[in-house]
């Protein structure tokens, strides 16, 4: 299967804020990670195959770190938006 560069929008939750920074910093290489009251969020460019492998990497990794890590996230690519919550899919759409 062919890479793709997917638009990541998510809101990552923690008990570890410190600990999940540094490695939100060190997974994201084209993006943005800002602090909200409950962890922070992130926007951000990421090359996968797919939507779901992307974000069970992405939020296995958070796990590692911080088994409490709670991650709700969209992955768009060209017209098309997935959302999980965690691991499990909440939908998608195309625009």
């Amino acid at each position: 299967m062919a890479k793709k560069v997917y638009e990541l929008t998510a809101n990552v939750s923690t008990e570890n804020p410190k600990a999940i920074r540094r490695l939100l910093e060190g997974l994201i290489e084209k993006g943005s990670v800002t602090p909200t009251e409950q962890g922070f969020q992130v926007k951000a460019q990421m090359v996968g195959e797919s939507a779901r492998d992307l974000n069970r990497s992405f939020l296995s990794a958070l796990r590692k770190v911080e088994k409490k890590t709670r991650l709700r996230a969209e992955w768009a690519f060209g017209k098309s938006v997935e959302r999980f919550f965690d691991y499990v899919p909440k939908g998608s759409h195309k625009d």
